[in-house]
């Protein structure tokens, strides 16, 4: 383990034991989020995901920054991306139970809130999935054309501020790795049934568990980038 490794894991850790040894810290965070989920949710994406990069970037070339990758432009980014990720966690998990009673699943939404049983992991599922087939794939090509952005001007701050140009980003696009490898192995192998187990979580343990989540996003998608 070379010394910046040592720094990020103290850093890592220095961040995260006190959720682990203080109730009054971690009570307070849980009352944090659920009086300000977008907050958090920016936050959590904008630290998480973004080191999730860096930490792909530290294995494919040994370092967890350098010269134009744009580490705050992606923090940034992922802060937004993360808004829109609880938006969507709210908007599934209410409306999926109503579709499936639609359907004609009886007390959907009442199985999803009550104890661990084969009929809740199915509406889990069928959340996770919507989720997914929905709503990631839309996510995924934004974040990557965002990404395109940041590295055509360096990875400077003020990149935020300049106009993206979506229809040239969009064409830049590895559809090969974006289709084949993002969207057709990442979403039903990964995403489905990690965020199936996130559905059937208690809220408490859901923040916990798409903390993790972030980081393997991150690291994911930049392993993705790089992928030739």
């Amino acid at each position: 383990m070379k010394r910046q490794d040592l720094y990020i894991f103290l850093g890592f850790v220095t961040v995260f034991l006190p959720f682990f040894l203080s109730k009054e810290v971690y009570d307070f965070y849980i009352t944090f989020n659920k009086g300000h989920g977008l907050i958090t949710a920016f936050i959590k994406f904008a630290v998480l995901a973004t080191f999730g990069e860096a930490l792909g970037l530290r294995i494919r070339e040994g370092v967890y920054n350098r010269k134009g990758f744009g580490l705050l432009p992606r923090a940034a980014v992922w802060g937004f991306l993360g808004i829109t990720i609880k938006v969507a966690f709210v908007i599934f998990a209410s409306g999926t139970p109503k579709f499936l009673e639609y359907a004609g699943m009886k007390n959907a939404t009442e199985i999803f809130t009550g104890d661990l049983s084969v009929y809740k992991i199915f509406v889990a599922f069928s959340i996770s999935a919507a989720l997914n087939l929905i709503y990631a794939p839309v996510m995924m090509t934004l974040h990557k054309i965002t990404d395109i952005h940041i590295v055509a001007n360096s990875g400077k701050l003020k990149c935020l501020l300049q106009k993206i140009h979506f229809a040239e980003n969009f064409k830049q696009i590895n559809w090969d790795v974006q289709w084949h490898f993002i969207y057709k192995k990442t979403i039903p192998l990964f995403w489905i049934p990690a965020h199936t187990i996130t559905f059937l979580l208690p809220t408490e343990f859901q923040v916990l568990f798409a903390a993790l989540l972030g980081i393997a996003l991150g690291t994911i998608l930049a392993f993705a980038s790089l992928k030739k």
